[in-house]
């Protein structure tokens, strides 16, 4: 899988993907109105209007971008109706010929992982067919269980030629109370890492890995060295732009052909319109000012490269 991902950011030039995370005060009302209008103020209106939202963005951006990262927890908050357009999502953005990361974070005992893999990367067995339930072509992955807990995601990932971005070294500025204790004298980060690289030597593709890891873009240096101790890991980099990561900051995430990383914006290209930056476009053509963010985006990740 990663392969076909590493196919798709080189025929684009654009080593990013479009963070699908909306919050209805990132919709423009004139969307809220009319599925409100619809389905009344409920959640079943409440996902409509995120369904319309993402789909115009994805038919602005597609033919610029290798893939999409829908937060699975922004449809959650809005129930089944909420799911339901995850997965809704998720099918148009394949049929687009996206790659599809499902940032899940999911993690737990080998049989609950078990089960989690299934639904995100694998098929279920009903009776003698078999179905696939959210069928992104990567997960996010929590490693707090360890192997125990990685295991079924790598074997599913195997059997499927699916992929899997595992939490090293994240964005978040608390992340450091845990991921950066020392352990025998290095972070804890670090020792992930490892393991990373352990797994993903079960599931190499080419130069690359299957397994891949997430590494926040606003801790350059930690990136650093997180390259070097795994240079056949692609790195899935959250943190660019609304938290503070910059190109510069990106450019350790990368190996020196270039590839090895693709970096994450949500809010910064789906509410672009709502910068100053993009004020110009205004709230009816607010896909039009997400394309133009991603051209920029584009532009400035690959100054540095």
């Amino acid at each position: 899988m990663i392969s076909q991902l590493i196919e798709k950011i080189q025929k684009t030039k654009a080593p990013i993907c479009v963070g699908l995370d909306p919050m209805l005060g990132y919709i423009p009302e004139h969307i809220t109105k009319k599925s409100f209008a619809e389905f009344g103020e409920t959640l079943e209106g409440a996902a409509d209007a995120i369904w319309q939202f993402n789909k115009e963005i994805v038919d602005h951006t597609c033919d610029l971008i290798p893939s999409v990262k829908p937060q699975i927890a922004m449809y959650e908050q809005f129930g089944i109706e909420g799911l339901k357009i995850y997965e809704k999502t998720v099918s148009y953005c394949r049929e687009k010929g996206l790659v599809v990361i499902g940032d899940a974070k999911r993690g737990d005992i080998g049989s609950t992982s078990a089960a989690y893999a299934t639904a995100h990367i694998g098929q279920v067995q009903v009776g003698s067919k078999s179905y696939s339930g959210f069928h992104t072509d990567f997960v996010t992955v929590n490693p707090y269980f360890g192997t125990d807990g990685v295991k079924p995601f790598v074997d599913v990932c195997n059997k499927e030629d699916k992929g899997l971005f595992i939490l090293v070294k994240t964005s978040n500025p608390s992340s450091g109370e845990f991921q950066d204790k020392l352990i025998d004298g290095r972070p804890l980060y670090e020792l992930v890492a490892d393991k990373v690289v352990e797994w993903g030597n079960e599931s190499m593709d080419g130069a690359y890995s299957n397994i891949g890891a997430v590494v926040g873009a606003t801790y350059p240096e930690m990136s650093r060295i997180l390259r070097k101790l795994m240079p056949n890991t692609y790195f899935l980099v959250p943190g660019y732009g609304a938290q503070g990561g910059t190109a510069e900051d990106l450019k350790y995430c990368f190996n020196e052909d270039g590839l090895g990383a693709i970096v994450n914006s949500s809010r910064g290209i789906i509410a672009a319109y709502k910068q100053e930056k993009y004020a110009k476009f205004g709230a009816e053509h607010f896909a039009e000012a997400s394309r133009q963010a991603v051209i920029d985006m584009v532009a400035d990740i690959n100054s540095v490269l």
